[in-house]
């Protein structure tokens, strides 16, 4: 589907393309994120039995404003921490889905940091964006040893991700050396996303909606980026119109000249392909670990 094509969709294979449920080769619409939010409760978990936690942290004075750390047994200066943003379309899902990825990383002697943040309704987007950037500032405030910084994020979250790559950190009296960054089945351009059924809760206006979609900011990206190697990642399983944004940003990204990779995960959809990060061997994982093993000494 070429770009801008989704103006020519009518409203209800628009809302088809940008339902992820709809597309998966193994489960029918309902069964599968009933399946999903099982398994992401079950593995945060059991990384909560695995791990070093310290559960609830506020950056905020919301009660959403919270956040978990997951640690490994030593914690040196110099420590690698992962930052996972989860997605949802901004309105579903939170932390307690959110630690499920841990095992493999922090057996590697790698933090993981997950947020809550305000969904919809209650939250809007210029918000989520702000209150994610935050949470960040909080961590890196709070927790100086963690020196270098990798951020992953899945759908909605994949765009939060971009959204802390374009941002300009003195503003926030921070400096977070972000050495990679892996954003699976994003959404990157939220245009379209004001003509489907997502924004009900958001109420987004177009302009809301441009001024935070990534792919309409490249010149912040290029400038605040710096050296971060990124990854754009999609599910073999995912709507033509994911498929669509996570190549056109990466082709954006790509043509500023930046450090960027893409990656089709064969024979997973919009769930699995980040549920399945639990586990040590699946290629996603690996393919996150190498990237942080890599660039440890950079």
């Amino acid at each position: 589907m070429a770009r801008e094509s989704w103006g020519a969709l009518g409203r209800e294979e628009l809302d088809h393309q940008y339902s992820p449920s709809h597309w998966s080769h193994r489960l029918d619409k309902d069964a599968v994120i009933e399946a999903h939010v099982r398994k992401t409760v079950e593995g945060t978990i059991l990384s909560r039995t695995l791990a070093q936690t310290v559960l609830n942290i506020p950056y905020g004075e919301s009660e959403s404003q919270k956040l978990d750390l997951y640690l490994p047994k030593e914690t040196p200066l110099g420590c690698k921490l992962l930052i996972y943003i989860h997605g949802g379309y901004w309105q579903f899902l939170s932390k307690e889905e959110s630690g499920f990825m841990v095992p493999p990383l922090v057996s590697r002697g790698i933090a993981v940091m997950v947020m809550d943040y305000d969904i919809a309704p209650k939250g809007h987007m210029d918000l989520i964006v702000s209150q994610v950037r935050r949470s960040i500032v909080v961590t890196l405030t709070q927790y100086p040893q963690f020196t270098d910084v990798y951020l992953c994020g899945h759908s909605a979250g994949a765009q939060l991700v971009a959204m802390m790559l374009c941002t300009d950190w003195t503003k926030h009296h921070v400096s977070p050396k972000f050495k990679g960054a892996v954003l699976v089945s994003g959404v990157y351009d939220l245009v379209p996303i004001v003509h489907t059924y997502v924004n009900d809760a958001l109420r987004m206006s177009w302009e809301v909606a441009e001024r935070n979609s990534p792919i309409k900011l490249m010149a912040c990206t290029k400038r605040h980026t710096g050296t971060c190697k990124i990854a754009i990642v999609v599910a073999e399983h995912d709507s033509p119109e994911f498929h669509r944004q996570s190549k056109d940003y990466f082709e954006s990204l790509k043509a500023m000249d930046l450090s960027v990779c893409f990656k089709q995960i064969d024979d997973t959809d919009h769930f699995d392909v980040i549920e399945r990060l639990l586990q040590e061997e699946y290629e996603l994982t690996q393919m996150i670990l190498e990237m942080i093993t890599k660039l440890a000494d950079q």
